[in-house]
């Protein structure tokens, strides 16, 4: 049974997006979409990548401080976020994305990119990281359960 995931990097600007491979495993950019007036459209764009990929849930960069307190940014993708699971029907999981812009733009950077080429895809590259890690830590062991010989 595929256990796809989609998710998002919600900034003012573009919605950076990435799914996981059919497995569940590995997290690969999609596109980066510029956001509209009308939050509506993003919403319904996103549904459709969603029915696209055929995912069963939808992972959501949230822009915590880096102190881990509330941001006034994480209060309106948490809303946002809300907004795309009633829309969806799909469980959303808001995951920790501190510090994954500037992740991607090290990558990027690393990758021979100048900084000014980094605007159409970095989002996505922000996406690919809070995928994989959402996808690593669901694969990763509990600390309660029981170890294998």
């Amino acid at each position: 049974m595929p256990t796809r995931y989609l998710a998002l990097d919600v900034g003012t600007k573009r919605i950076g997006i990435a799914v996981s491979d059919e497995l569940g495993l590995t997290a690969q950019p999609v596109l980066t979409l510029e956001v509209r007036r009308n939050r509506r459209d993003d919403l319904r764009s996103i549904a459709r990548l969603a029915r696209k990929f055929s995912v069963i849930g939808i992972v959501v960069g949230n822009p915590l401080h880096l102190s881990g307190d509330q941001s006034a940014r994480a209060a309106k993708v948490q809303a946002f976020a809300a907004e795309l699971g009633e829309l969806t029907g799909l469980p959303i999981h808001l995951w920790d994305e501190r510090l994954t812009t500037e992740e991607a733009h090290r990558i990027l950077y690393e990758a021979g990119h100048a900084r000014q080429q980094h605007a159409p895809i970095v989002d996505q590259v922000a996406a690919t990281l809070i995928l994989q890690s959402f996808l690593d830590d669901r694969l990763r062991p509990s600390p309660h359960s029981p170890s294998v010989p």
